[in-house]
């Protein structure tokens, strides 16, 4: 299909809203997060200076548009440190020597190493405030950046009792700035968070998709959207993630070890399914998956779900605009959507999330007007 797999983004309102900040902002890596918060913030207006240890890097991010090359004579009043997390401790040291009268934030994935580092060497981190949005791409570099990453997504902002409320101010408006919901967490409960919700899915990602490397090709073929799901980001640069892991690595494990024992269990029950609670071994495993995913937060962080509409797509161009434009002639929103092709078919099944009050009129609209469905989540 040719065109594109997300939903369908609303147009952008007319109103132009004041950025928070003023004055000059520096950003001192100019890979994909360096990259997009220069672009989202160039596009409010803000000055914004840019630094890479690559002069490729950097001459390919000032080319796209996310901001200038550092000068001597620049001031300014916050500094955003986007290095990998096994120099960030270094870069943020240097960035506070060198200006002394600005805020100093990093967007590094991980929080208690930096800190600890810093402390350790016994640097004033009075203007220093870790942050971390969570916001990303399986692919890095200034050529994937773009300036919507972070609208909607959490912005972690890591405060002590030495934060001064300017200085927090300042870098919660950064946030706010490029479009991101800015929340307040000590090190230590981001780095117990992201291990779960992030670092660990990771590894299972991974892992999973480690053992189809050797598949047989007949294998790959049966591949549906599930495995394609699970293993999303495993396509994630081996390099960075070396660091992320090692910097995280005691919730990890933790995390890692308890999902070990989850493991065990079942495999255990499955080496007999007919065993006196064997059954319930694997049917406890899926309730509580269940579970699990009803706590994840929907749409706008909200808790409120959706039906989904499955529909058979002939894979030729326009088709999705015309179902999209059918829908909207319906009066149904589509909240969320997800594509999946079939092997060797003309067609793919589009999985559309709507209101539940609007699923019956969904059906019904669409099929009079020739549209296949293939199934809804009520099946």
């Amino acid at each position: 299909m040719t065109e594109t797999t997300g939903a369908p983004i609303a147009p952008r309102s007319s109103v132009t809203v004041a950025p928070r900040l003023s004055g000059t902002v520096r950003i001192v890596g100019a890979g994909l997060l360096g990259a997009s918060i220069g672009h989202a913030l160039r596009a409010k207006g803000i000055d914004v200076v840019l630094s890479d240890t690559s002069p490729a890097q950097l001459r390919l991010a000032i080319d796209y548009g996310a901001g200038r090359a550092a000068e001597d004579a620049d001031s300014p009043a916050l500094v955003v440190v986007a290095v990998p997390p096994d120099v960030t401790a270094d870069v943020v040291e240097a960035e506070l020597r060198r200006y002394p009268d600005a805020v100093v934030t990093d967007v590094a994935s991980v929080k208690l190493q930096p800190f600890r580092e810093l402390t350790a060497r016994g640097v004033d981190l009075t203007r220093y405030i870790g942050s971390h949005p969570l916001a990303g791409r399986e692919r890095g570099g200034a050529i994937s950046a773009r300036a919507d990453l972070f609208i909607g997504r959490p912005w972690v902002v890591c405060r002590d009792e030495q934060t001064r409320p300017a200085d927090l101010a300042l870098v919660e408006a950064l946030a706010l700035d490029v479009g991101a919901m800015p929340l307040e967490m000590t090190p230590e409960e981001h780095d117990r968070s992201v291990a779960l919700t992030s670092h660990v899915p990771q590894v299972v990602a991974s892992l999973l998709a480690g053992r189809l490397a050797e598949a047989e090709e007949g294998a790959l073929r049966l591949a549906g959207q599930g495995v394609r799901d699970t293993t999303r980001i495993a396509a994630s640069a081996p390099e960075l993630w070396v660091q992320i892991l090692g910097a995280n690595a005691t919730p990890v494990v933790e995390v890692l070890d308890a999902l070990a024992a989850d493991l065990r269990e079942v495999s255990d029950a499955l080496r007999a399914p007919d065993a006196p609670g064997s059954r319930r071994v694997v049917a406890e495993t899926i309730r509580q998956g269940n579970e699990g995913v009803e706590r994840l937060p929907g749409k706008h962080g909200q808790n409120r779900r959706f039906e989904q509409l499955v529909v058979m797509v002939d894979d030729t161009a326009g088709q999705l605009g015309r179902l999209f434009g059918e829908l909207g002639e319906l009066g149904v929103n589509v909240e969320d959507l997800r594509l999946e092709h079939s092997p060797g078919a003309q067609f793919g099944l589009a999985e559309i999330s709507v209101d539940p009050a609007a699923l019956h009129g969904a059906i019904s609209g669409l099929t009079e007007r020739g549209w296949r469905i293939a199934g809804t989540s009520n099946d």
